[in-house]
């Protein structure tokens, strides 16, 4: 991919004001396109480009996620940098996975949280789940963020995903836990500083902390850190919170994400008594 090409799509993705991480994403997609024929991306056909697709697919099996970052910087870049029109461009529409997210129970969640000795890690994580927050949004979290007044107890994220401002519920529990490790660590600007306290904490380094505590309470459900965000969603609406209400704490755009949430669980499951004991 020649630097020409590549600076002109970065700016087309930057005047969309797409996140450093997306326009990375998106570049890399095409580069490796461009890497795997050891040509420039114009000079591709439609065929290459699906052959390219497909190798992705079957032979390097990339996980679903993976493939639809592909795809949607395939097309980013052909039908909105080189105007390619359906004639020299076009890729079959990626067929959605669903998959129900997998959680943890109350007590799962309570005993990871006890595994954790480390005052630092054990608010990080608490502040994942008792507000639902994605793991980019509470690495950016700055002490002014958090509003502790009685008559608000919120926290603000500013530019989550999808560049939009939110409030989301602060837990009283939560904020005893803050004020302890304020008073042990002193934060300057970044609630949870990474290795350098001008910078905050690498989302990769809040990711190492939830596997090492979930490795030390013994649990093997579910995946990264993100599993407290499914789990905060999930736990409100078994306590009978409004659907509508955890959508907004979430920052969903659309309610059909957050209904997700409303899958059949394995505890009302087991509440469940089969016709044939009638």
């Amino acid at each position: 991919m020649s630097s020409t090409l590549r600076i002109q799509f970065d700016n087309y993705l930057a005047l969309l004001r797409y996140s450093p991480k997306t326009r990375e994403a998106y570049i890399s997609a095409v580069a490796g396109l461009a890497g795997y024929y050891l040509k420039s991306p114009d000079q591709l056909t439609n065929d290459e480009i699906h052959e390219y697709l497909r190798y992705l697919i079957y032979e390097r099996k990339l996980a679903w996620s993976s493939c639809n970052v592909v795809f949607s910087g395939l097309h980013c870049f052909y039908k909105q940098v080189l105007k390619w029109d359906k004639t020299r461009f076009s890729i079959p529409p990626r067929p959605r996975i669903k998959k129900i997210p997998m959680v943890l129970s109350v007590e799962e969640v309570k005993h990871l949280f006890s595994r954790v000795t480390n005052l630092k890690h054990r608010a990080l994580l608490k502040t994942v789940y008792s507000a639902g927050l994605r793991v980019s949004e509470v690495v950016l979290l700055q002490p002014r963020h958090i509003e502790s007044d009685p008559d608000r107890m919120m926290i603000r994220v500013e530019q989550g995903k999808g560049r939009k401002d939110r409030y989301t519920v602060l837990s009283q529990e939560l904020l005893e836990d803050l004020r302890q490790y304020w008073r042990r660590y002193q934060p300057g600007k970044w609630l949870f500083p990474g290795k350098y306290p001008e910078e905050p904490m690498p989302v990769g380094t809040a990711q190492r902390i939830y596997y090492n505590a979930k490795k030390k309470a013994g649990i093997t459900k579910g995946r990264g850190i993100h599993t407290l965000r499914h789990c905060f969603a999930s736990h409100l609406l078994w306590q009978g919170g409004d659907i509508y209400t955890i959508k907004r704490l979430l920052g969903h755009s659309s309610i059909k994400t957050t209904i997700k949430y409303l899958h059949v669980t394995q505890e009302q499951i087991a509440m469940v008594k089969s016709p044939l004991d009638f």
